[in-house]
């Protein structure tokens, strides 16, 4: 019998759909985000992976704008969960499907599939938009993916987006920011480097750090919703946090912080020690690596409330409660729904992760638990702590990667 032959992954439909999606949403994201896409005029009829640092919504879409031709972009399950709506996306743009801070090896191997066709394809090797302002963690399978590829590689630098649009906000802010090619990485290349001498290229070539005064960024609501980002105080540690306008409030020692225009943060009533998000951050992930669980054997570090689903993975959610309790302990989640208590011991709970502005996903044994709380709910504790419990059942030293 004939072995049946695989459909192509590229389709003509993909370079009508760029080309019109181009004329309507490049006028769109230049008023909006106030970017200036700088055209990748070397292009030619290359295919080319291209590497970006991830800091919008819709960093996609400027990659998109810069290059000609349908662009195949490594996207998380969760835009693959929304029953209908990603059949339609499957349709119109065929994004390659991967599981999120997880080894993926059937996105590996359709990665290469598509490769193989001659496609561009585009991946931010962050996984996570920056919720600080600095490139968060690159993981070291970026190298052997490239070199498997065999594709000269672009990377594609944003610059300004933190400021425009942080990751924890739900506002754009009127600002500049820009996106272009910075430099190419050709084959012949990177078969000289090592893994690690081409893993250490690629994070100096994306690493970019807002931390600075480059430009004003102005909305009335400037720190609406940064309590999606820090949970640590520091004049009295683990908290909660509450925004209005373009001011935070700790809501244990009351003190608050405005967020200026700038990107600085200014103390209200008493001198705050962070002049820029990436040090409240950074001193924020130093905190929880130094942390003592062990007197959050009973009692829990947080517990929010959430909706609770399960995700069929690559199909749909399925609601299972529209409100559970959540808690975390040093060793465990906990989830409290009216049928009874579930609970999640971290040594089953294979990894978590933070999906858009602050939901939540555990994938735990062969299941994929959702988290979606309030608009100021905080996801990024509950992937923060749980790494920093793995990282010290390994024996790792402090300041490990905490799972963003």
């Amino acid at each position: 019998m004939a072995k049946k032959k695989r459909k192509k992954w590229m389709k003509p439909r993909h370079r009508l759909v760029r080309n019109l999606l181009a004329a309507i949403l490049g006028p769109i994201a230049r008023a909006r985000y106030g970017i200036r896409i700088e055209k990748f005029k070397e292009q030619g009829k290359r295919p080319y992976l291209i590497l970006y640092n991830h800091q919008t919504a819709f960093d996609q879409f400027f990659v998109g704008l810069a290059f000609r031709g349908p662009v195949y972009y490594i996207a998380s399950e969760d835009l693959f969960s929304k029953g209908f709506l990603s059949s339609i996306i499957r349709y119109l743009v065929a994004p390659i499907p991967i599981l999120k801070q997880t080894t993926d090896v059937s996105a590996v191997m359709t990665t290469l599939r598509v490769a193989r066709e001659g496609a561009t394809i585009t991946l931010a090797p962050e996984g996570n938009r920056t919720f600080s302002g600095r490139t968060e963690y690159i993981k070291e399978s970026v190298a052997p993916l490239v070199r498997a590829l065999k594709m000269p590689v672009a990377i594609y630098r944003l610059e300004g987006g933190y400021g425009v649009q942080p990751r924890w906000s739900d506002c754009v802010r009127r600002g500049k920011m820009r996106g272009y090619v910075s430099e190419v990485i050709e084959p012949e290349e990177y078969r000289a480097m090592t893994d690690d001498e081409l893993y250490a290229r690629i994070c100096t070539a994306l690493e970019n750090d807002e931390g600075c005064v480059d430009g004003e960024y102005r909305h009335k609501n400037a720190a609406e919703y940064v309590e999606r980002a820090v949970y640590v105080c520091p004049h009295c540690g683990l908290s909660r946090f509450d925004s209005h306008g373009d001011t935070v409030k700790c809501l244990t020692c009351g003190a608050e912080v405005r967020y200026l225009p700038t990107k600085e943060l200014q103390g209200v009533d008493r001198p705050f020690p962070f002049r820029f998000m990436t040090e409240w951050y950074r001193y924020q992930c130093d905190f929880v690596s130094r942390l003592d669980l062990t007197p959050y054997g009973e009692t829990p570090i947080y517990e929010d409330k959430a909706r609770f689903s399960e995700v069929e993975i690559y199909r749909r959610k399925h609601l299972i409660a529209k409100e559970a309790t959540l808690a975390i302990y040093g060793d465990r989640y906990e989830v409290r729904t009216p049928a009874g208590t579930q609970i999640l011991p971290f040594d089953r709970v294979r990894t978590a992760t933070v999906l858009g502005k602050n939901k939540l996903n555990l994938y735990f044994e062969d299941k994929l638990y959702q988290f979606k709380g309030d608009k100021r709910f905080n996801a990024i504790k509950y992937v923060n702590l749980y790494y920093h419990a793995i990282n010290e059942k390994e024996g790792k030293q402090e300041h490990e990667f905490l799972g963003l």
